[in-house]
């Protein structure tokens, strides 16, 4: 039986056989296995793939490639903390250091030369008692990129682009970092992709933030960078401007398209503290199961206080959450 490839396929495989970075190369085989049409003529193709991913697997788990007795470190997975993770983007010298030290907990190396991050750095951002974790990662050029950023990018909930609006060509810079992602298969994108999309790529959510734009000019490069990426979201910031950053954080809960629930125990006033956050659309039940399955299992009902509703209104699992609403669990 003929295997009836696709030409999207034969693509793919391509690159696949060009590729030399084993933890980019794994994934390319995952693409090419979901892609493959799945019946008698590709059973060989299937298991001849699924024992490649089996030993690049073992292989991106080890370090990948190994020189002598060192092994690389890929840098490849930032443990998650907080309720989102969003990573901080952009060419050398934009600010992305700068925006991570004045925004969170994290100390990164500071200096007015390029590639000053070598590694990625996390640290934690408070909105409104949301915790979010940020990544600064090392900067992208036309002649350089790090082998494991896009998997940061990929795994990331939400991408910061950052561009340094003294910078005589900071367009032209960002158009390199987002072709150099889209050489690893991830479009940048304004918004939530549709389901539609070319399934070979990654579409990530990004907003542009037109850094240091209290500069001589800043407003008028602010002003060009929303005409050539229209659609995207762009935010002017300034470590020398609170405002701006307040401005930053709330543009990056907005983009991340989720609401915040806040519980009470049964007698007791709410606490507006550690809210579960949840997609936009949530329901009582998946807050339910946000905290244990088992508490799931058990859930009866729940009650609401919110603004669609009356004060303790008693609602089914299947209830749509609204961002602020508190929540009293019944099992």
């Amino acid at each position: 039986m003929p295997a009836n490839l696709t030409p999207q396929y034969y693509k793919l495989e391509r690159e696949f056989k060009a590729e030399r970075d084993p933890q980019e190369k794994l994934r390319l085989a995952r693409e090419l296995l979901a892609i493959m049409p799945k019946h008698k003529g590709t059973d060989k193709l299937q298991a001849e793939l699924k024992a490649k991913i089996s030993k690049l697997k073992e292989q991106a788990e080890s370090g990948g490639a190994r020189h002598g007795a060192h092994r690389t470190d890929t840098h490849d997975h930032i443990e998650r903390e907080g309720a989102r993770q969003i990573i901080l983007i952009g060419p050398p010298n934009s600010g992305k250091s700068s925006l991570l030290d004045s925004v969170t907990n994290a100390k990164p190396q500071i200096a007015d030369f390029p590639f000053t991050t070598q590694q990625p750095t996390a640290g934690m951002m408070e909105f409104e008692t949301v915790h979010l974790q940020l990544v600064d990662t090392p900067p992208i050029a036309r002649e350089h990129m790090d082998a494991y950023l896009p998997n940061l990018v990929r795994a990331a909930d939400l991408v910061a682009l950052v561009a340094d609006v003294t910078d005589v060509e900071a367009e032209a810079h960002l158009q390199i970092v987002m072709g150099r992602l889209e050489e690893k298969h991830i479009r940048l994108w304004p918004g939530s992709p549709a389901a539609d999309l070319d399934p070979l790529y990654a579409f990530k959510p990004t907003i542009i933030l037109a850094h240091k734009y209290l500069e001589k000019h800043g407003l008028e490069v602010v002003n060009r960078l929303k005409a050539a990426f229209a659609g995207f979201t762009v935010v002017p910031t300034s470590i020398l401007d609170d405002g701006s950053l307040e401005a930053f954080k709330a543009a990056v809960f907005s983009a991340l398209a989720v609401i915040r629930v806040y519980t009470k125990r049964i007698g007791h006033d709410v606490e507006w503290k550690d809210p579960i956050v949840l997609p936009a659309g949530g329901t009582v039940m998946q807050a339910a199961l946000s905290i244990h399955k088992d508490f799931a299992k058990k859930l009866q009902f729940a009650k609401i206080w919110g603004a669609h509703t009356f004060d303790g209104q008693r609602v089914k699992s299947s209830y749509v959450l609204a961002d602020r609403d508190v929540i009293e669990f019944h099992i």
